[in-house]
């Protein structure tokens, strides 16, 4: 049974076809077809304690933490949950990103949707890449808290090209880690074609952004037409008055009429 599914299920680390070094492409097939896929860029900003100078203290130092482009992957397509689990550095750091469909009504009935519902991030303290003379090494997990992320119409696409920051909770002490991610295309569910993403869903602050971009062209384009329609109307208005018969002012000219 486990020959068969590994038959059924692929997965594939793309990331060296991006032109951007930070940024890692997955996807996961069953049955030969695409059923999730992500590109993203994700970096982890984990804080940890190490001695003072003086050994008696505790200070807190910050690990900055990339996804590393040959990460392992594992997935998981359901119909209404899947999964994406990616480990680097020999397994020291692990990344696990589920993800839900379901649905709710609305004005319009009911309507569908899909969310990245959960994040766990492990890792390791005594691995020293990342992390230098930290107290106590050893493994640590951060997780998310009702987390309801990334939320995507179903049948659609997320896309944000903008900086998201996550808050994880970590089993050391509570400490915060922060998860930053940028330049998001992700489709864990219904994908229409083998490597094809449905049309996409924008976040809100890239709708922002576009829109700041396309409000000055816009307002541009109204001035314009305001001023072509005013010269417009003050031509046509200048033809029409010098068309018509100018009565002189000057009564002793009524003589010359006729």
């Amino acid at each position: 049974a486990a020959a068969r599914l590994a038959a059924e299920q692929e997965v594939e680390n793309l990331s060296g076809l991006s032109p951007n070094p930070e940024k890692d492409i997955f996807v996961v097939r069953e049955n030969r077809t695409t059923c999730l896929m992500a590109e993203f860029a994700a970096k982890f900003i984990v804080p940890y304690d190490v001695w003072a100078s003086n050994y008696v203290d505790l200070i807190t130092e910050q690990a900055d933490i990339p996804l590393s482009r040959g990460a392992e992957m594992k997935g998981k397509c359901g119909t209404n949950e899947s999964e994406l689990e990616l480990s680097w550095l020999d397994q020291a750091y692990t990344l696990k990103l589920f993800f839900l469909k379901e649905g709710h009504n609305s004005s319009r009935g009911q309507e569908a949707f899909w969310r990245l519902s959960r994040i766990q991030f492990t890792y390791d303290t005594s691995e020293r890449t990342y992390f230098k003379d930290a107290v106590s090494p050893g493994k640590h997990t951060a997780s998310s808290h009702r987390l309801s992320a990334l939320v995507t119409p179903a049948g659609k696409s997320y896309e944000c090209q903008a900086q998201q920051t996550i808050t994880l909770i970590s089993s050391d002490h509570q400490k915060s880690v922060q998860l930053l991610l940028s330049e998001v295309r992700l489709q864990p569910f219904d994908i229409p074609a083998d490597f094809v993403f449905s049309e996409e869903h924008k976040c809100p602050v890239d709708q922002r952004e576009q829109l700041e971009e396309t409000l000055p062209l816009i307002l541009g384009l109204i001035l314009g037409l305001v001023i072509v329609v005013t010269l417009g109307i003050y031509h046509i208005h200048h033809k029409l008055t010098a068309s018509q018969v100018q009565i002189p002012r000057d009564r002793s000219q009524y003589k010359h009429m006729g």
